[in-house]
C-alpha cells in the first residue's frame, strides 16, 4: 500500500498541568519531538517496558481516528467502563488521501466486554445476518480466549482497513502467534495497515515493520534483533538454567 490511513501522530494542544499524562515517558518525548511518530510502513509496532505509555498512546490514537475506546469497529459505541485517559484529545493524526473500509481496534482486557456487545447485538430482531456470522458464525464467548482472538482476525478482518492492536499475542500459544503473523501479512498485501502494541518477539519479526522502542528516556526507531524484547528473549532461551540460577539466587 502506497499511502497510509495514518501517516504520523503529533502532539496538540497543552495537557492540563495536573494531568499524570504529563508523566508519562511518550508524552514526554512528543513534547520535545514536533515531528511525532511516522508510520512509514504498512506495520508498526509499539514495544517496550509497561509504564512507558505505548498503550495508552496506542490507545489514544484509535479514539482519535473514531474507534470505540473499548474496542470493536468504528461503528461500536457501547461503554461498560469509561477508563480511558484523555490523551486523544490532545493528539492530531495525520490521515492519508484514502479513508479505510474496514478496521478494527482490538484490546485484549476489554476483548470480552466486545464479544458481550456483538451478542447483544444478534439478541434484537433484524431481517438481516448476526453480526456474529461475520465472525466465524460461532460466538465469541462460546471458544476460548485465544481461539476467539484468532476467529476474530480471520473472519472479521476483511481487508482494506486500519486494525489497531493491543497486545493481540496475550491469549495465543507461540504456534498460533506465527498463524497470526501470516494472517497479517494476507490482510496487508489486502491494501491494511496495522498499529500494533506487542510483548511477542515472534510478532516483532514481521519483516520490513516499522518498531517504536518505548522507555523511560522517550521513544526511539529501532531493528527487530535492537530491541529489549529480542535480546532478553534470546538471552534466557540461549541459557535458561543459568538465567534462572541467577534470578533465584538475587531473591
Amino acid at each position: 500500500m502506497e499511502d497510509r490511513y495514518v501517516r504520523k501522530l503529533f502532539l496538540v494542544g497543552n495537557v492540563p498541568r495536573n494531568s499524570y499524562l504529563l508523566e508519562l515517558p511518550c508524552v514526554k518525548y512528543l513534547k520535545q519531538h514536533e515531528d511525532g511518530i511516522e508510520f512509514s510502513d504498512n506495520v508498526t509496532f509499539f514495544v517496550g517496558e509497561n509504564g512507558t505509555g505505548k498503550s495508552t498512546l496506542l490507545e489514544a490514537a484509535a479514539v482519535n481516528f473514531g474507534f470505540n475506546a473499548e474496542g470493536g469497529t468504528l461503528n461500536f459505541s457501547f461503554s461498560t467502563f469509561d477508563s480511558h485517559s484523555e490523551l486523544h484529545r490532545y493528539i492530531r493524526l495525520e490521515k492519508g488521501a484514502h479513508r479505510p473500509k474496514d478496521g478494527f481496534f482490538l484490546r485484549a482486557e476489554s476483548f470480552y466486554n466486545a464479544a458481550s456487545y456483538i451478542n447483544k447485538l444478534d439478541e434484537i430482531p433484524a431481517p438481516t445476518p448476526k453480526i456474529s456470522d461475520s465472525y466465524g458464525g460461532k460466538s465469541l464467548h462460546e471458544q476460548s480466549h485465544g481461539e476467539s482472538f484468532f476467529a476474530l482476525v480471520k473472519n472479521r478482518f476483511g481487508g482494506k482497513g486500519l486494525y489497531i492492536l493491543d497486545e493481540p499475542e496475550a491469549a495465543l500459544f507461540p504456534m498460533r502467534q506465527m498463524s497470526l503473523l501470516s494472517l497479517i501479512h494476507e490482510i496487508v498485501k489486502n491494501d491494511s495497515q496495522f498499529i500494533i502494541a506487542t510483548h511477542s518477539p515472534i510478532l516483532l519479526a514481521y519483516p520490513d515493520a516499522a518498531i517504536y522502542e518505548f522507555s523511560e528516556s522517550g521513544i526511539r526507531r529501532v531493528k527487530y534483533k535492537e530491541t529489549q524484547t529480542y535480546s532478553v528473549m534470546k538471552m534466557f532461551m540461549d541459557a535458561p538454567e543459568k538465567m534462572t540460577a541467577r534470578l533465584f539466587d538475587e531473591t
